[in-house]
């Protein structure tokens, strides 16, 4: 535990962006909207603020670009605290949700809009536009108005409009919420790309656990203005801190267990785990990680079967009265179980999480 300090306060020290000890609250509530929050940033990473909506994301995102002064702490850019700093004179850039493209100017004027108001010449900020629009792959498009173009390529423009200043950190509030789902996915690859591409520091603001599990280098969920975890994807899904992370990301079966013979973690009805533990737990196990088999040791009532083509998502009460799971197994691999049927459940001991309770 003081080795894993030490390393975070170094890496705290060594960050390009860090949020110091920030905590905000508006006039006239008690809430606090952020609560104590200490969250270092690399360069050049793809960083997720993930939680449910109220959790504070989209505050501390605003308080990174400048448009709420928190209440208390320090936002620290290469050293230097920004929080008095204006948003206009901060190297940092926001892509909205709504995307706000001026509806009377086209493709490329929304692009150098905001390069002529730096006072850029009109050749440089005209390179600059082709460039950004070249990078989202729209630069056939520079004549063509807003309402011309689809909600994938107005956030396009959006992205392109946002980069062509160059900045140095660029936040990215939900910008693929409006999108459909097929547009979405080929939307995060692109993200994905223009990112590692250009190099620049990217803050992602999502509600999507699925989204921020594919694209982000780092993610960190928030819950009430608190962090709950900061880790790499991997360690979110298979390693979660707390039961609300385990909850929240992704489909969890959470079993409460308590220490038995041999040092090892029970389930209430009985069933050795083959953990070690020595005080009462959540065990956390996700439903690829259980298996319906002819030898489990766990048995119970099939009381829900959702199909959706190459995988099949069954409910099981389990007999011994630990409770429902959820199983998800390849369909082909389970044809003709019905609603109702009996069967055995296997897991491996490997796969399985132990939580504090």
């Amino acid at each position: 535990m003081i080795i894993a300090l030490q390393l975070y306060l170094t890496e705290i020290r060594l960050s390009f962006l860090t949020v110091q000890a920030v905590s905000h609250q508006y006039a006239g509530t008690d809430v606090k909207v952020l609560n104590n929050v200490v969250l270092p940033i690399q360069e050049n990473e793809f960083f997720t603020l993930l939680g449910p909506s109220g959790c504070g994301k989209t505050t501390l995102l605003r308080v990174l670009a400048g448009f709420e002064v928190p209440t208390q702490g320090k936002v620290l850019l290469d050293g230097q605290d920004i929080v008095r700093i204006p948003p206009w004179k901060r190297p940092v850039n926001t892509v909205f949700q709504n995307y706000a493209l001026f509806p009377h100017l086209s493709i490329l004027r929304n692009v150098t809009f905001g390069l002529k108001m730096r006072g850029m010449s009109r050749a440089a900020r005209h390179k600059a536009a082709h460039d950004a629009l070249a990078l989202v792959r729209l630069e056939a498009f520079v004549d063509r108005m807003p309402s011309d173009l689809s909600g994938g390529q107005q956030q396009r423009v959006a992205l392109a409009r946002a980069l062509a200043c160059k900045p140095r950190l660029l936040l990215l509030d939900e910008p693929l919420s409006a999108l459909d789902y097929k547009l979405r996915k080929e939307m995060q690859g692109e993200l994905k790309r223009i990112q590692q591409e250009t190099g620049t520091t990217f803050v992602f603001v999502t509600h999507d656990q699925e989204e921020a599990l594919a694209m982000s280098d780092r993610i960190a969920v928030m819950q009430q203005g608190r962090l709950e975890q900061v880790g790499p994807p991997s360690d979110i899904y298979d390693r979660p801190a707390t039961p609300f992370v385990a909850g929240f990301i992704g489909d969890s079966n959470l079993l409460p267990a308590e220490p038995g013979a041999g040092g090892r973690l029970y389930l209430s009805g009985g069933t050795d785990l083959g953990v070690p533990g020595a005080a009462e737990a959540q065990v956390m196990i996700r439903p690829e990680a259980l298996k319906i088999d002819t030898d489990g040791p766990l048995s119970g009532v099939v009381n829900d079967l959702v199909y959706s083509g190459a995988a099949t998502r069954f409910g099981v009460t389990l007999n011994d009265g630990s409770g429902t799971v959820q199983i998800q197994q390849p369909s082909a691999s389970v044809s003709g179980i019905s609603i109702g049927d009996l069967v055995s459940v296997a897991f491996d001991p490997n796969q399985l999480w132990v939580l504090d309770r």
